[in-house]
């Protein structure tokens, strides 16, 4: 999603963010790594990390993160304390975060195309280094790095991108920001600089007015429009991935996929994939549908909320591309999902979302001949047993 006004300035270099932007620090996420080492901590003081101090957190330094979490939960201890003994227990688990979707393809993209890359983050600048050593090219990427503590005012203040941007040799001006917290935005404007966000915790896009552009995940991002080399890796339409993989058996959803939009959606239940839906933002992706006792289907699937339909947990909705005689509830699916089309959106009408779906299945149909997609119709996990 975009809520863009007309942009201005061309861009001559990137400072990126690090945790939320580039790599999965998911507050929200039950089974997410901060949440993890959060859980095992506040057990030692008889309390449980419930994620409710995640948006009061995000974007903010070590110490006001720290003083939040200490003041919310009631702990016998000093934000300085909380930082000395829950540090180390995050320095174990930093080699295991996992890079977000985009991530890897933006730096590789930027870094092929000569474009100067900072990093900045209100992270110490030894956790910045110990969270990107496990991602090759990471490093050497970055022509400038800095940390929080490496100014003297962490962000909402604009002084760590500045200086940034003085590393790099570069006008404020002349630089574009990729952030995913309300605190970095505001630090980015702040310093003169336009700046795209990438929101990290979800459905809070109404929090990011002042940005320039408002994304829905790296994927979204459009490098040309701010004067960079754009990707050139979107094929008919849609994006290539990674392949990834979900199944279960079908069960009834809410009845809208049949009865409202005319769309009968095979869904799956989004239980023991919260990990898996915390790694992959919103919206719609197409690949081979597995059916246990029928064969392997063309697909198209929305994750996500639904913004027309106001969902309040995330969704799995698979949309076989294939006229069926018959429900087929609790029959094992298995899903290759190998491709992306676009990002989750609201529609003003239930008659353009109907429209934007078949669009979307028209999309899919289309590329799943392609044999860069079609060669995953034989993929052995379809074959459900």
């Amino acid at each position: 999603m975009s809520i863009a006004q007309p942009l201005k300035k061309l861009a001559s270099c990137v400072i990126l963010d690090l945790d939320g932007t580039l790599i999965n620090t998911d507050l929200v996420a039950a089974d997410g790594i901060v949440s993890d080492v959060l859980k095992v901590f506040l057990a030692k003081y008889g309390k449980q990390w419930d994620g409710r101090e995640a948006l009061k957190i995000v974007g903010k330094t070590p110490l006001d993160e720290a003083a939040i979490i200490v003041e919310d939960y009631k702990l016998p201890c000093a934000a300085e304390e909380f930082i000395a003994e829950i540090s180390p227990m995050f320095n174990d688990q930093w080699c295991n975060i996992k890079a977000l979707p985009g991530a890897n393809r933006l730096i590789k993209h930027l870094r092929s195309h000569g474009v100067p890359m900072a990093l900045a983050s209100n992270s110490f600048r030894s956790s910045i280094e110990s969270k990107i050593s496990s991602h090759q090219g990471w490093k050497e990427s970055f022509s400038v790095i800095i940390g929080g503590d490496e100014v003297k005012m962490g962000k909402p203040s604009p002084e760590i991108f500045l200086e940034a941007a003085k590393r790099l040799n570069m006008e404020p001006s002349s630089c574009l920001i990729i952030e995913d917290s309300v605190p970095g935005v505001t630090a980015g404007k702040a310093a003169g600089i336009e700046v795209v966000a990438v929101p990290s915790i979800p459905k809070q896009t109404h929090l990011y007015t002042s940005a320039d552009e408002v994304l829905n995940s790296l994927l979204d991002l459009r490098p040309e429009k701010w004067g960079l080399p754009p990707f050139q890796d979107w094929v008919e339409g849609t994006l290539p991935l990674e392949p990834w993989y979900i199944g279960g058996p079908v069960i009834k959803g809410f009845g809208r996929g049949s009865k409202v939009l005319g769309i009968p959606t095979a869904n799956l239940s989004a239980e023991g994939y919260s990990n898996v839906l915390s790694e992959h933002p919103s919206g719609v992706y197409f690949g081979w549908a597995g059916l246990s006792k029928r064969g392997v289907f063309k697909m198209a699937m929305s994750v996500g909320w639904n913004p027309y339909f106001s969902n309040s947990e995330k969704t799995i909705e698979p949309w076989l591309l294939h006229e069926f005689d018959e429900d087929f509830y609790g029959e094992e699916l298995r899903l290759v999902i190998v491709g992306y089309i676009r990002p989750e959106t609201n529609f003003p009408t239930l008659e353009s979302l109907i429209a934007k779906i078949h669009d979307d299945g028209k999309i899919a149909e289309r590329a799943l001949d392609l044999p860069l997609y079609s060669k995953y119709k034989g993929d052995p996990y379809l074959k459900c047993t």
